[in-house]
């Protein structure tokens, strides 16, 4: 299938005033579809704002967001939300079991979908009835990664996922991110971690794009 040149995710002109201070000014990003674009930035600059306004978690001041060439401003936020999936940092774990949160909100839940999820997460299919509540820092971040994978996403924008991560969990995570670019979804992350960003990126801007 080609890929034409509006396919996938691309902002420019974001601008952003919250409490009187400008957040972004003047953003811009593009996410192609079957690659992974690394976001950095200084912390405070306004990468996890940027990510927020991709999917509609916030609405900017200023500027342009078109997923496949098609305003996200026409797009219904719980669909828009879908197919621009966003991890965050510090990923909420739902009570009960690990295959509780992947199957949550979802009005028929396919055994086999959760079961790719978790394989795409580097998680063994046992690790479903695990107790949620139990996880460690980087099973939850993995977690949190499949959540999102169930819900068949066209965009992927994960905030930080290695954070505070020893490095082979990192390794897991990054590994992890290939493999989804490998199956044709775009993968935005934002991250201060070089190894990361040697490890998966095709791509690396800043907050001008």
């Amino acid at each position: 299938m080609s890929v034409g040149d509006d396919a996938g995710i691309v902002a420019h002109g974001i601008g952003l005033t919250r409490a009187g201070r400008r957040v972004l000014d003047d953003a811009a990003v593009t996410v192609a579809p079957g690659r992974v674009t690394a976001l950095v930035a200084p912390s405070g600059s306004g990468k996890s704002t940027l990510l927020r306004c991709l999917n509609r978690l916030l609405e900017p001041d200023e500027g342009t967001i078109l997923l496949d060439g098609v305003d996200v401003r026409t797009v219904d936020p719980r669909t828009l939300r879908r197919r621009v999936a966003l991890v965050a940092q510090a990923p909420v774990m739902l009570p009960g079991a690990v295959h509780d949160n992947l199957v949550h909100g979802l009005a028929d839940p396919d055994p086999a979908v959760v079961a790719r999820a978790l394989a795409d997460a580097d998680l063994d299919p046992s690790f479903a009835t695990r107790p949620a509540g139990e996880l460690s820092g980087g099973e939850r971040a993995r977690v949190a990664l499949a959540r999102a994978l169930t819900r068949d996403p066209r965009i992927l924008l994960l905030d930080e996922p290695t954070a505070a991560l020893d490095a082979t969990t990192a390794d897991h995570v990054a590994d992890a991110l290939r493999r989804i670019a490998d199956r044709g979804i775009g993968v935005l992350v934002a991250t201060h971690d070089d190894r990361l960003v040697a490890r998966v990126a095709d791509r690396t801007v800043g907050l001008g794009g």
